[in-house]
């Protein structure tokens, strides 16, 4: 395949993960997206602020081409996982605006440089901190989608809503009886291994 048909598909991949991370958040309360639903805190709208922090970083800093936008919870001496959580004062608009303009600013990176541009990784160790875009693409759709997989379980922790898009649940058709009985067949195989459930 030529490298820019599979810059192009490189590029489709990274956009499907950043989209299913916005739809996340679609129908949710302020409370909901912003709800920790782990005992370390994961939140929807942490999950996007974090990727979109991360993305400025690899898909412009890294070429030279830094995002001009101040994000005071990455920077040197920030509280730890700051970017992994909004406050009361950041609207969801702020961080989604913040996502889709970083998304921009990637878009030119990508679009602009060849696979096999090379830039600098500051923060990984020395001797394996020179990669091609072709690498760091790669790198930021395993980032991305990654973070949708949490965000898929997060979501569906709150409202049992479950899939990929609006369109395209990617999941076997079933009501809610269905799904029932399914989980409680998956549950029975689980007691059956042999373990005794911890904290049930």
């Amino acid at each position: 395949m030529p490298l820019e048909g599979m810059k192009a598909d490189l590029h489709r991949y990274l956009q499907v993960g950043r989209d299913a991370l916005v739809w996340k958040l679609e129908g949710l309360s302020e409370y909901e997206i912003r709800r920790p639903m782990t005992p370390t805190g994961t939140n929807l709208l942490g999950i996007v602020k974090h990727v979109a922090s991360v993305e400025a970083g690899y898909l412009g800093e890294i070429f030279g081409r830094p995002f001009t936008e101040p994000m005071p919870w990455i920077d040197e001496g920030a509280e730890a996982n700051a970017d992994m959580w909004a406050t009361a004062e950041e609207t969801r608009e702020d961080v989604v605006g913040l996502y889709r303009r970083v998304w921009t600013h990637s878009d030119i990176t990508i679009e602009t440089l060849d696979l096999t541009a090379v830039g600098r990784v500051p923060w990984w160790p020395e001797g394996n901190n020179e990669v091609t875009l072709h690498r760091l693409l790669i790198h930021m759709i395993a980032e991305t989608h990654r973070h949708a997989g949490h965000a898929d379980v997060v979501r569906e922790s709150i409202d049992g809503a479950a899939g990929l898009r609006a369109d395209n649940g990617n999941l076997p058709e079933g009501d809610v009886a269905w799904w029932a009985e399914y989980r409680n067949r998956v549950e029975a195989a689980a007691r059956a291994a042999g373990d005794e459930p911890r904290g049930v």
